[in-house]
């Protein structure tokens, strides 16, 4: 049975991917910040407060040798949704960096030695298309740059990486109909879920040279820097 460790795993895109893989006779591993935050059923339920150091050590220990195919950073915060950057804060566009970009490195640090035990090697980041370069648009400024430093910490992580077989992968999951994304979403939760899981079920080590550093769709295409 493959093993996949998702973070953020207790609402919205989270909480989709955590039933679709137990739905898919996987063992799901969910995290969550708050013991009293609901997971699918069938997944087990584990503790981590991704910005606590002490914490992550906490799950290193509790993992220990278990073999983790995918691992999937998808906890994220959109801190300054509808605001204008008069409103938004230094510490509300730190916290960003710190949930958005650190996080998701240092978990990927802790738990690489989990990955390459495993058949599949794979890390997956939540990232944006509003990460991109090529697409920039206006607000959003500590939502915008935290997702795109991540877009380039995960592809130095692909190279520090590279050697163990492991992918590392960015994707975007559609602008989705969530508590983060409005009810001006363009697509559903179950779409995107849907596309974003067919599509890294894909990814083996023999499809590292396809997958490793690529920044992806839900649907499987690429999105320009």
């Amino acid at each position: 049975m493959p093993t996949i460790l998702i973070t953020g795993a207790t609402r919205g895109i989270g909480y989709g991917l955590a039933e679709t893989f137990v739905n898919a006779g996987w063992r799901v591993l969910a995290t969550r910040r708050n013991d009293s935050a609901d997971v699918p059923s069938g997944a087990e339920a584990l503790p981590l407060d991704i910005s606590d150091p002490d914490s992550l050590s906490r799950l290193k220990q509790t993992l220990a040798d278990t073999p983790i195919d995918i691992l999937w950073n998808n906890a994220g915060i959109y801190p300054d949704k509808g605001l204008s950057l008069d409103e938004l804060s230094d510490e509300q566009w730190l916290n960003a960096f710190q949930v958005n970009t650190i996080a998701p490195i240092r978990i990927a640090q802790a738990l690489a030695g989990n990955v390459a035990a495993s058949e599949r090697k794979v890390m997956v980041f939540t990232s944006s298309i509003m990460a991109s370069l090529q697409r920039y648009g206006t607000g959003a400024f500590a939502y915008r740059s935290s997702k795109t430093a991540l877009n380039m910490a995960v592809r130095c992580l692909s190279k520090e990486l590279n050697d163990q077989q492991i992918s590392c992968v960015m994707i975007h999951p559609g602008h989705v109909r969530t508590d983060m994304g409005g009810a001006e979403g363009d697509i559903d939760t179950q779409t995107s879920v849907r596309g974003m899981s067919d599509l890294i079920k894909r990814i083996t080590p023999d499809l590292q040279s396809q997958f490793n550093g690529a920044y992806l769709n839900y649907d499987g295409t690429r999105i320009d820097w």
